[in-house]
């Protein structure tokens, strides 16, 4: 049963990145993990970040994030988005 849960909620996640970019700001690891390029490491990388340095202001931000650079930024741009975060 634990399995299929996960399985969903990863198929779920897939299919919301689909049909829209990932908030950077309010995206799960899970959620950001569904991003080609990102990888799980790099995604708990990114929650981290915003948790200890607030939320993100551009793309740009996450260039302070070891493993991104300009051309993988450049790669995710039409997956990725910085919008409002959760209150």
């Amino acid at each position: 049963m634990k399995r299929l849960r996960t399985f969903l909620f990863l198929a779920l996640a897939g299919i919301h990145s689909a049909f829209g970019a990932v908030n950077l700001n309010t995206a799960t690891v899970a959620e950001l993990d569904s991003v080609k390029g990102i990888g799980p490491s790099k995604a708990q990388a990114i929650v981290d970040y915003r948790t200890k340095n607030g939320p993100f202001k551009s793309l740009d931000d996450l260039k302070n994030i070891k493993g991104f650079g300009d051309k993988s930024i450049a790669r995710m741009k039409d997956e990725l988005t910085v919008g409002p975060a959760k209150k």
